[in-house]
């Protein structure tokens, strides 16, 4: 995911966070992990877009991954500094 949201956003500040231990036992948890994930980042890409815009720029970029494999993504879309 980092990947992806490096080659599509250029981001200034990235943070993938699997949270996935966090939801053992709930609903779309894998004994495997890699299912519960915090994304906090900041990018120009996303600068003077709507919440939701942002946070759909990024549910786009990881489209595939939230398809297959991601059953929960919580989006922080942080200021730059300054």
């Amino acid at each position: 995911m980092a990947e992806k949201l490096e080659r599509a956003l250029a981001p200034s500040l990235l943070q993938v966070i699997d949270e996935s231990h966090h939801h053992e036992g709930h609903s779309g948890s894998r004994p495997d992990g890699e299912s519960h994930f915090r994304i906090r980042i900041t990018s120009a890409a996303l600068a003077g877009l709507s919440r939701v815009n942002q946070h759909r720029k990024v549910n786009e970029v990881l489209a595939e991954e939230l398809k297959e494999r991601v059953h929960a993504l919580a989006i922080e879309v942080v200021a730059p500094a300054g």
